[in-house]
């Protein structure tokens, strides 16, 4: 191997390396960057699209000055990016990062907040903040978070004004960790939903909130188990609950409503994700999936949010459609935008 193609080697891998620690840090930050609505040119997809592009240039044996330049570049860019994502990490400047993002108007810091576990394992635990009014009947927000069930926390991925935003209407508010693939699977997940939500409704009174007054909220991967929940009575059952301790579910932007559709459909960026968390059994796809339980009984009201991400649209559609069709009061509301 000569100079010129040891450096390509070196740069081609630097390049990899450094897009996978991009790419994990652009997920476990995803809810924040878009609650927050960051608009950043740096996008997954087409890192993808750079590394795939690379690979084909250094196999066909294109090796031109211009090329060399391109991927040393590209690799600044992305040192950049992980850098400055690295110093945000929590316990860091993630808080100061985002506040810089909001034009300059500090978020809230609510008062009250209180870390309880639900369960024995380290991530079976929540955040939960009273309402700023004072009313110990006040209804219950409890939110999922995000990150493609093998990622994301309570305390990154729930994004920056959740909490001051819906204690300051009147509601209490809180936020789950669940266990993640692959340690764990996307049952154990869904049962992590619903034994949190058994957590807070048997010290309701300790907490100051109305046990008949809980909607159930998740974002992306959190919208599937919030979904499933709402459709599935099991692992409320489980939980010695049923669809009467919701008062409704609430999933934003979720596109594996489906899971067989979305894994034959959806983008080629998720797919060996959507493999690996609901593996490649048709009958486990099928139990999997919120739309396909979506016949009665159901939980009493759905509220569907999507942006126009292709996919989260038509896995949204069909949901809406399917508890339409059983009965179930149903709202869907989209917004302009896409988080790719």
């Amino acid at each position: 191997m000569n100079e010129v193609e040891e450096l390509e080697t070196r740069v081609r891998n630097l390049l990899e390396e450094e897009f996978t620690k991009f790419r994990d840090w652009f997920f476990e930050l995803e809810n924040d960057l878009w609650d927050n609505q960051i608009q950043s040119d740096f996008r997954v997809g087409k890192f993808n699209k750079l590394i795939e592009k690379a690979r084909e240039e250094f196999a066909q044996g294109k090796r031109s000055r211009v090329m060399r330049k391109s991927i040393v570049l590209s690799c600044a860019v992305l040192a950049l990016v992980v850098g400055n994502l690295a110093e945000a990490r929590p316990g860091g400047r993630l808080s100061e990062w985002l506040v810089g993002r909001h034009d300059g108007v500090q978020v809230p810091q609510p008062r009250g907040k209180q870390t309880m576990a639900y369960g024995t394992n380290n991530l079976q635990q929540f955040d939960f903040y009273p309402t700023t009014n004072g009313n110990r009947r006040a209804p219950l927000v409890l939110f999922v978070h995000g990150g493609g069930w093998k990622r994301g926390s309570k305390d990154t991925a729930d994004g920056s004004w959740k909490a001051p935003h819906y204690i300051g209407l009147g509601y209490a508010y809180a936020s789950i960790n669940y266990r993640l693939v692959p340690n764990s699977t996307v049952e154990d997940e869904a049962a992590d939903v619903a034994a949190a939500l058994r957590y807070l409704i048997d010290h309701a009174d300790q907490l100051s909130f109305d046990p008949g007054r809980i909607v159930i909220m998740g974002h992306s991967a959190g919208a599937h188990l919030v979904a499933l929940v709402g459709t599935d009575e099991q692992y409320l059952k489980h939980a010695g609950l049923s669809f009467a301790s919701i008062a409704g579910v609430l999933p934003i932007d979720g596109a594996a409503y489906d899971v067989s559709r979305q894994i034959k459909e959806g983008n080629d960026f998720m797919h060996d994700t959507y493999i690996q968390v609901f593996g490649e059994d048709p009958a486990r796809q099928h139990a999997l999936s919120p739309t396909l339980h979506a016949q009665v009984p159901n939980a009493p009201a759905f509220l569907i949010i999507h942006v126009q991400r292709t996919d989260g649209v038509a896995q949204s559609k069909e949901l809406e459609a399917s508890l339409k069709q059983a009965g179930t009061p149903v709202e869907r509301q989209e917004f302009p935008g896409t988080w790719a």
